[in-house]
């Protein structure tokens, strides 16, 4: 809904502009004398890209007709692909009745530029332009997706088709390969339900922690006792692979030899997805983006909600084959893709790999982090019942408090140049993707083991696990941390650092 206030400004400006610039801030105008702000001839210029937030139409499978909000009028979103150190400019147009965010994941931005509206990002009004300029400093796989909150609202957010794919292109390749694809996993017909998808315990190590499942169990007795209606979660209606649902894409066609570099962005708004390929292994090179310390061979990948994986596979085994999401309930509603070798035919094979494991320790180097933090931030997630009647969507809190703005609960101030150790504990039930903007961060400790090396901007913590990750306060001003899941984050799992 939008307020009165945020009407008449859509009004006042339908015909304006907002140009945005790492360089000098940002500014709105609806004069062709505007001076270039993200450098000289930056206004006159032809844009890089040009996005288009508007309502229309996708068809997953044939016949079946949905109605979502897009960027360009596709689901996902056209790859945009840019050069590391390169300056980027680009348009954004919103056709839509309501403020939009567009939120550059896994960018080193200045605040009001990264898409946040809690950093200082100023909104997309209806019917207004954006011109956007910057440069990017980090290479590899990244998106872009709005970061609208949507609450019981369903039609917003990351429940549309608002995501893309971004690459970067690196100074050096992460290895020898004969072609790229990229691929973005996305879920569309949400619903929230008391209906459960069928979890697989894949997160590695398995140990969990005795005091946080004691936690867990204790608050589930209270619950009972209490007889507390159980937390709705989301379901799905359709689940694609780049926009189609199995067997209705176009297939992966490949040659026997090819080594094929596949970028896959989890553009969920709430769910880990998982990928196989039948007798074949994925050569994991990056995560999020960033090259790993270790490169190791996988039969399964596993993705938290925004998670990227760039990895390596070999075509070595004739065929045509399901890639596909280990979960047969995801898989049967759509997740998953046709690799067909060129002279082969037939239906498409599926073999449930034997290991469904994912361990993020494969990539990282085996020994702890050499660097000291400057500063520890313990951070307990929780889990609580809404009070609200209307929707059993639970309230999430750290630290025993829910994120707000308004009264700056939430806030944690750092000190610019300084190292700064987050320290999760999670006694609740579930895997929560977590998100850190504007940085990226080590990996220090999982579940009780020390390693180093392992760089990402989202991780998962397991169920009744501690996460540990340490990340240098170099971007001034507010940086915005959440979990992944757009549910948890609306409804209060996030925080801000501010840094001085």
């Amino acid at each position: 809904m939008i307020r009165r206030r945020q009407f008449l400004l859509a009004n006042t400006f339908a015909a304006s502009t907002v140009f945005l610039s790492e360089k000098s801030g940002y500014a709105r105008s609806d004069s062709s004398s505007a001076q270039p702000l993200g450098g000289e001839g930056t206004l006159s210029r032809k844009a890089d890209y040009t996005l288009t937030i508007e309502e229309g139409r996708i068809e997953p499978k044939p016949g079946h007709i949905l109605q979502t909000y897009l960027y360009n009028g596709h689901a996902p979103g056209p790859l945009l692909k840019m050069k590391e150190g390169q300056e980027i400019v680009v348009d954004i147009h919103n056709k839509t009745p309501h403020p939009e965010i567009l939120h550059w994941h896994g960018f080193i931005l200045p605040g009001e530029l990264d898409g946040s509206m809690e950093e200082g990002t100023p909104f997309i009004l209806p019917q207004t332009t954006i011109r956007q300029a910057f440069t990017p400093t980090v290479a590899g796989l990244r998106a872009y997706h709005t970061h609208v909150r949507a609450g019981k609202n369903l039609t917003l957010g990351l429940y549309t088709g608002l995501i893309g794919p971004v690459y970067i292109e690196p100074k050096q390749n992460p290895g020898r390969y004969d072609r790229e694809v990229f691929l973005t996993l996305k879920e569309y017909g949400p619903a929230f339900s008391a209906e459960k998808m069928d979890d697989e315990d894949y997160l590695l190590p398995k140990q969990q922690n005795t005091a946080l499942k004691a936690e867990l169990e204790k608050k589930q007795a209270a619950n009972k006792a209490l007889n507390l209606p159980d937390d709705l979660d989301l379901v799905y209606e359709y689940y694609t692979i780049n926009g189609h649902c199995l067997g209705f894409g176009e297939p992966i066609k490949v040659k026997q030899g090819e080594k094929v570099l596949l970028h896959i962005l989890n553009g969920s708004a709430t769910e880990a997805r998982s990928l196989a390929l039948p007798d074949h292994s994925f050569k994991v090179v990056a995560l999020d983006g960033n090259p790993v310390p270790v490169q190791a061979s996988v039969p399964v990948l596993w993705l938290g909600a925004l998670e990227r994986v760039s990895a390596i596979v070999e075509m070595n085994n004739p065929g045509v084959w399901v890639m596909g999401d280990v979960q047969a309930k995801a898989r049967n509603k759509g997740m998953g893709i046709i690799v067909e070798y060129a002279g082969q035919q037939g239906k498409a094979q599926w073999k449930k790999p034997t290991d469904m494991t994912w361990d993020y320790r494969l990539f990282s180097k085996k020994t702890p982090s050499s660097s000291k933090p400057d500063g520890i931030f313990d951070f307990h997630i929780s889990e609580h019942h809404n009070p609200d009647r209307h929707i059993n969507v639970n309230l999430w809190t750290i630290n025993g408090k829910t994120f707000n703005s308004t009264n700056k609960t939430g806030y944690y101030p750092v000190e610019y140049g300084k190292r700064y150790r987050l320290r999760f504990y999670n006694p609740t039930d579930e895997a929560h993707p977590l998100h850190l903007h504007r940085h990226n961060f080590e990996v220090v400790n999982i579940a009780g083991s020390s390693i180093s090396g392992l760089m990402k901007d989202v991780i998962m913590v397991g169920s009744c696990q501690t996460l540990e990750v340490d990340f240098i306060a170099d971007q001034k001003g507010a940086s915005l941390f959440h979990c992944h899941m757009q549910h948890h984050m609306d409804y209060g799992f996030m925080a801000v650092f501010e840094c001085q």
